[in-house]
């Protein structure tokens, strides 16, 4: 914007009768708390994509209570290089990386005004600060309710029920869908003739009927494509694995190339998992406690997080699908998309999907965890194995999920004991438990008359403020009782 554009636009601002939910002013003559910005960013670009508007707008250095409002300066970061960092300040805990359009400084006669331009949230999901989503109440910042979340999350196009063919004969039906998988993974008969088959599938919006011919949804080919490559884009999407000698990606040892592997997600989610779990080490550690779990990796966790990868993808990302990558210390599972829940809350949260519909037939077709995401399931099996704390991250344009091969405590660093510390608290509280010295001990396999090396872990993890006394007043050590910051 021009400057005689930024005091228009000033001047437009200041001639509200009050303060909209997309347009905050501060008087911020100085220093502003970090935090209060980055929350004033999520409510303003949120409700900015609720009214309809391009952008929200946080501004300081106007009297915000006075009526008319008065222009009273701000010195907030008042060189531009230190201005301009908070760019990236604010990107590093926005969901997608939002961060401002730009950030103007307008000289007035009575001060200097700075306005941060801040982007609408994007269709389909809302902008969240630090995992929280903000709104405004009239002039109040606070939470972003339910029904705005939902709102927001709406306007994506749901992926499901676009046509991904159209005009199939019936025979033609059959030879693109494995209908005969769908009515195994349901475990029920299939129907006498391929009409009533076909007329099934329909029921669950795998394809439709028009003038006697059939339109195959993207539901349908997803799960159920005998080659995925056969509808288009689609073909991009079906799930790579590929095991790489070493631990760098320099040399791929195998790739899975077998006929399955371009099938629609139902139709070989078995293989899959099969050849994954083919390619893993032996565990050389097995305890009972494993119940005649050979590999490395605990199958129900590669189950679990593979299905993750697939429902929770972000399908409207051309060009790339889900991909597992195994290396000698670990497996990285990927899917295109940012996780609509924050990283901290996959173990307690119920989980979000961009694809309900795709979400609910694999749960019913018994692939994944029938009451939700299953990490906590994985988290108990990880513990069981004692193997080190998986890690969910979410860069920019991608959920990427890594399990690590066994290790033990005394070869944990740091940041992993506060992961696996944090974790196991989570999955206490979600079984209705606590944490405490005890069963921190019992995770990472310490013995007792070493818990003080528990203690160390538990004030680690206090002091990154992912986790809290139950009581704060208690002073014990030993017999203390944890619970996550959030809860």
């Amino acid at each position: 914007m021009t400057p005689a554009e930024l005091q228009a636009k000033l001047t437009e601002f200041l001639s509200l009768p009050a303060e909209t939910e997309w347009v905050e002013f501060k008087e911020a003559k100085d220093n502003k708390h970090f935090d209060d910005i980055g929350e004033y960013f999520s409510a303003l670009s949120n409700e900015a994509n609720l009214k309809g508007q391009p952008f929200g707008w946080l501004i300081f250095g106007v009297k915000d209570k006075s009526v008319p409002r008065s222009i009273v300066g701000s010195q907030y970061r008042s060189q531009r290089p230190h201005l301009d960092s908070l760019k990236e300040e604010i990107a590093n805990h926005t969901s997608h990386r939002l961060t401002f359009e730009e950030i103007h400084e307008v000289s007035t006669p009575q001060g200097r005004v700075v306005m941060f331009q801040i982007p609408a949230a994007l269709r389909g999901s809302p902008t969240s600060w630090k995992g929280h989503f903000y709104g405004r109440d009239h002039e109040n910042l606070c939470p972003l309710n339910l029904h705005e979340i939902e709102q927001i999350r709406g306007q994506s196009q749901a992926f499901e029920p676009v046509i991904a063919a159209t005009g199939v004969e019936l025979q033609d039906v059959i030879d693109l869908l494995d209908t005969e998988a769908y009515f195994r993974l349901l475990k029920v008969r299939v129907p006498e003739t391929q009409a009533k088959a076909v007329a099934r599938l329909a029921d669950d919006g795998l394809l439709c009927e028009r003038d006697g011919r059939y339109d195959i949804t993207n539901l349908g080919a997803i799960l159920f494509a005998r080659d995925l490559t056969r509808f288009g884009r689609l073909g991009r999407k079906s799930i790579r694995v590929i095991k790489y000698k070493g631990a760098g990606r320099t040399q791929t040892e195998r790739e899975w190339k077998d006929p399955p592997s371009l099938m629609g997600y139902a139709a070989n989610f078995e293989a899959a998992v099969s050849f994954i779990n083919s390619q893993l080490p032996e565990n050389e550690h097995v305890s009972e406690a494993l119940r005649g779990e050979q590999r490395a990796y605990p199958n129900i966790a590669i189950r679990e997080l593979v299905a993750n990868a697939l429902i929770h993808q972000d399908f409207s990302v051309t060009g790339a699908g889900p991909m597992v990558e195994i290396f000698s210390d670990r497996i990285e599972i990927t899917n295109p998309g940012e996780p609509l829940v924050d990283t901290k809350r996959f173990i307690d949260m119920p989980p979000r999907s961009r694809n309900e519909k795709l979400a609910g037939l694999m749960r019913r077709l018994n692939i994944c965890e029938e009451r939700g995401s299953g990490i906590d399931k994985v988290i108990t099996w990880i513990e069981v194995f004692q193997l080190p704390p998986p890690d969910f991250r979410a860069p920019p344009g991608s959920t990427v999920t890594l399990l690590f091969a066994p290790r033990k405590f005394a070869e944990m660093n740091k940041v992993e004991r506060v992961r696996a510390c944090y974790q196991h608290c989570v999955l206490c509280w979600v079984e209705n438990k606590v944490m405490t010295n005890t069963t921190l001990r019992g995770r990472f396999g310490i013995a007792e008359e070493n818990y003080s090396m528990a203690s160390r872990v538990i004030r680690d993890t206090l002091e990154e403020g992912l986790i809290k006394k139950e009581n704060a007043a208690s002073i014990s050590k030993r017999d203390a009782r944890y619970m996550p910051f959030w809860s």
